[in-house]
């Protein structure tokens, strides 16, 4: 059979759904039957899976033309996808096009929520279409004759490549796919990804930047005009010095109509905790909608959470409060509306969010802006902008992981064995290691098989030994256990489980905050207020409870910081500000803060760099203006703080938020000093942000992350999981070896790369430093507390105080404020 004979089998299977493929379906088709490798970009709803389903069905037809008297047996292709809530949906894709055909392939999920009956059927007798998540994957690498059941795969496709891209899954993934191209001579490799800026060089990252798998490729784009209407809420009361905490909730009855009139909602949260709230507060507020809202979020339990699933699906649901459990790929016709409540911190992800909604070719997706405090309306009117200009962020592919390639190499030594001089080509095919010599390569082998140089006396770091033929294996089965169990690159807290004392599993929760928790105390958890029994075996033991007030779960993901895209469209809107025209509904909305903002200090413009200062009972305080995010906010602050007292011997305490940060003192800052000074210059960054920051207390907290994925500590058996306290002072003792005995060692290097590079982002640092060098630095001598600084200061506060003390402090000092 010709191309075209194969591609009208595909055309007049959608013909029967009444559907039209779309160009870029067909080009997919087109260029994966030609034998390409490739990357598809296209927006969240618009037919990508049938893209490549369809293209590997189509393969398999003009290889096998007698496939129904002739069915060949085992593994022929492989889909990855970050999230296990996205397989079943893959699969009913799947499935639909083969039966629709008569084509007699069997489509299987291996991920963690896998049963063991399915795995050993599995072992047996693989499925000829596979969906698995990158850990999945690795575990299948970890099994004997692994070879043998890849050996006749031809397309691996990985789902929400953006997704990835950005974190060591992404590396797992690369390294995976590194073995699979030896194994698999007819391979072909395809990404699909949404909303992402640096497309070019995702594909490179995903292929192999000089790899023939690159050569032999192309990049698709759906050129879908996605309609995406963007309204903000806008309070018809609004605060003239506005505060964050008090989570959007004052604008809960502006949210009903919207869900009333829509057929489902989708009412995204940036948290965990803030999700729980604003569930309870529907429900306390609107109890005609029980059984009618839902909540979903990563610690609910599994059952619960595919239960919601199912029911947006069918119509069952009015509402669901969420987080990003919701974000990824997850197909619901009927959902009609988003709302996302506070800032999302990123276009992606604004995008993302909205695609839910209308999420079939040519719908309209409509996403409302909550703002949980004013100068968010800012932040709406950027996203605007982002959104009609098509502006989206880059994700940043890591470098040089040597915890992913030791766990890697690991991996490979429990299955089948390896001979390092096979695999080192493979690993350097590869974006992450792209740049890694012999001598470090040496010195990962050295590390598995005798332990870093400084632990050669203990033979539990002995994990892989050298056989007589110069193969690295793993021959002991206890290693080989543990290394299964600890296969992945998610390391997060230790995680409870909640379960009540008599009857249900409910969720899971960081041991973090258990930890703050006793007896008797009443927690919000799943949408219901419990009483902490005991915690005994991992689990935390509850009971109902009658109270109203509770404690609402932090997680640690909670603060997001913005992105750099992000950061220079707020920036744009706020010298808006000060024109007369061309303004947007939001910032019209806000003319009185603004007003308020020029009368007490200004309204800085596109050249200039504001600092105010003024005095407060609580000491002398000092406000800088980047707007470039939390996270270069924390490191700057420090860095200026540790410039600052260089100059004069003073303490501070250093208070952030995505528009600026505060240094307070009990002594004044000589500011004319600090600007004769330029201590905004970036000569000499590296080491004064290492002074100031302490950064080998953060790089301690990093390691802990790369000594779990690198296999360097145990992190316990599924019922008998270690708390985090011993995971951390395990390896705080290992870090406080390598900084003692052995500083060249990787993985202690790498602990202090990541630090900087992921943690305090100091390329942004570095040009946001940059930027201020070249502005007009205004320095406002201020007699009170302005309505940009008000924010910042309540921030500080919110550590100090219960969120009822807050909320009354707060309203005291903005009744002085506005009074003055």
């Amino acid at each position: 059979m010709n191309r075209n004979d194969l591609q009208q089998i595909a055309i007049n299977w959608f013909e029967q759904q009444n559907w039209v493929p779309f160009a870029f379906q067909k080009q997919v088709w087109t260029a994966f039957l030609q034998g390409k490798n490739g990357l598809l970009n296209a927006p969240t709803g618009s037919g990508k899976t049938y893209a490549l389903w369809v293209a590997i069905v189509l393969e398999y037809i003009r290889k096998n033309p007698d496939y129904l008297s002739e069915h060949k047996k085992g593994l022929k292709a492989v889909w990855i996808t970050p999230l296990k809530a996205l397989s079943i949906e893959i699969k009913q894709a799947a499935e639909r096009f083969v039966e629709g055909i008569g084509v007699p392939l069997t489509v299987g999920i291996r991920t963690g929520d896998t049963d063991q009956k399915e795995r050993a059927a599995q072992k047996r007798k693989m499925p000829d279409l596979l969906i698995t998540t990158p850990e999945s994957l690795h575990l299948l690498l970890a099994s004997k004759g692994y070879d043998q059941t890849f050996k006749n795969v031809t397309a691996i496709v990985i789902d929400e490549w953006h997704e990835l891209l950005g974190s060591k899954r992404g590396v797992q993934s690369e390294l995976a796919l590194s073995r699979l191209k030896t194994i698999a001579s007819q391979l072909r490799i395809w990404g699909i990804s949404a909303t992402i800026g640096n497309l070019d060089q995702a594909r490179q990252v995903l292929l192999g930047p000089d790899s023939s798998a690159f050569e032999n490729s192309t990049l698709i784009r759906a050129n879908i005009k996605k309609r995406i209407k963007v309204k903000s809420i806008i309070p018809k009361k609004m605060e003239t010095f506005p505060w964050r905490g008090h989570l959007g909730l004052h604008l809960l009855e502006e949210v009903i109509p919207i869900i009333n009139k829509s057929k489902t909602t989708l009412l995204f949260t940036n948290t965990r905790s803030q999700c729980e709230i604003w569930f309870q507060k529907i429900l306390e507020k609107h109890p005609e909608f029980a059984g009618e809202i839902a909540m979903h979020h990563g610690s609910i339990n599994k059952e619960t959470r595919i239960w919601v699933e199912h029911a947006i699906r069918n119509e069952q649901l009015k509402a669901v409060v969420c987080t990003s459990s919701l974000d990824l790929g997850v197909d619901f016709a009927p959902v009609e509306t988003i709302i996302q409540i506070g800032g999302p911190k990123g276009v992606a992800r604004f995008l993302q969010r909205a695609g839910r909604s209308g999420h079939q070719p040519g719908k309209e997706s409509v996403i409302y802006f909550l703002p949980t405090h004013a100068i968010e309306l800012i932040e709406a009117s950027a996203l605007q902008k982002a959104v009609k200009d098509k502006i989206v962020e880059d994700r940043v592919p890591y470098l040089n992981s040597y915890d992913v390639l030791v766990q890697y190499l690991t991996t490979l030594a429990v299955s089948n064995g390896f001979f390092p001089e096979e695999i080192f080509p493979e690993i350097k095919s590869t974006f992450c290691f792209q740049s890694i010599t012999k001598e470090q390569y040496q010195w990962v082998l050295n590390f598995i098989t005798m332990g870093a140089q400084s632990l050669q006396s203990y033979d539990e770091y002995k994990k892989v030994e050298i056989e007589a033929d110069g193969k690295f294996k793993v021959n002991s089965r206890g290693v080989a256990m543990r290394h299964r169990l600890q296969i992945g690159t998610i390391v997060s807290d230790a995680i409870l489980t909640v379960k009540y004392m008599k009857g249900g599993f409910l969720g899971s929760i960081e041991e973090w905050f258990v930890s703050k928790l006793k007896p008797g105390d009443v927690f919000t958890f799943a949408g219901r207020n419990l009483e902490l029994f005991k915690v005994k075996n991992m689990q935390v033991l509850v009971r109902k409870s009658n109270k109203k007030t509770a404690k609402v779960p932090s997680w640690m993901g909670g603060r997001m910081s913005f992105s750099s895209e992000m950061s220079e469209l707020l920036r744009e809107e706020m010298y808006l500000a000060n024109s007369t025209s061309g303004k947007s509904r939001e910032l019209n909305a806000l003319n009185h803060i603004f007003e308020k903002q020029r009368q007490d200090s200004i309204v800085p413009g596109p050249g200039q760099f504001l600092i105010e200062t003024f005095k407060t009972r609580e000491g002398y305080h000092a406000i800088f203006y980047p707007f470039e995010g939390r996270f270069v906010h924390e490191a700057l602050g420090s860095l200026l703080a540790c410039r600052i007292s260089l100059l004069s011997p003073i303490t501070f305490s250093i208070a952030f938020n995505d528009y600026g940060f505060e240094l307070l003192s009990d002594q004044e800052i000589d500011m004319q000093q600090v600007l004769d000074n330029d201590l905004f210059t970036t000569d000499f960054l590296s080491s004064d942000l290492r002074k100031s920051l302490n950064a080998t207390e953060m790089a301690r907290r990093k390691f802990r992350d790369v000594a779990v994925i690198s296999g360097l500590v145990f992190t316990g058996y599924p019922d008998k999981l270690l708390k985090s306290k011993h995971l951390q002072s395990s390896s705080q003792l290992l870090f406080n070896v390598f900084k003692e005995y052995e500083p060249d060692n990787l993985l202690f290097q790498q602990a202090f790369t990541e630090t900087f590079e992921h943690q305090l982002e100091e390329g942004r640092l570095q040009l946001a430093m940059e930027r201020i060098s070249t502005q007009t630095i205004l320095w406002k001598r201020c007699q009170k507390p302005t309505p940009f600084s008000f924010p910042i200061i309540t921030d500080r506060l919110r550590e100090k105080l219960s969120s009822e003390k807050l909320a009354d402090r707060i309203r005291k000092m903005t009744i002085q404020l506005e009074k003055s």
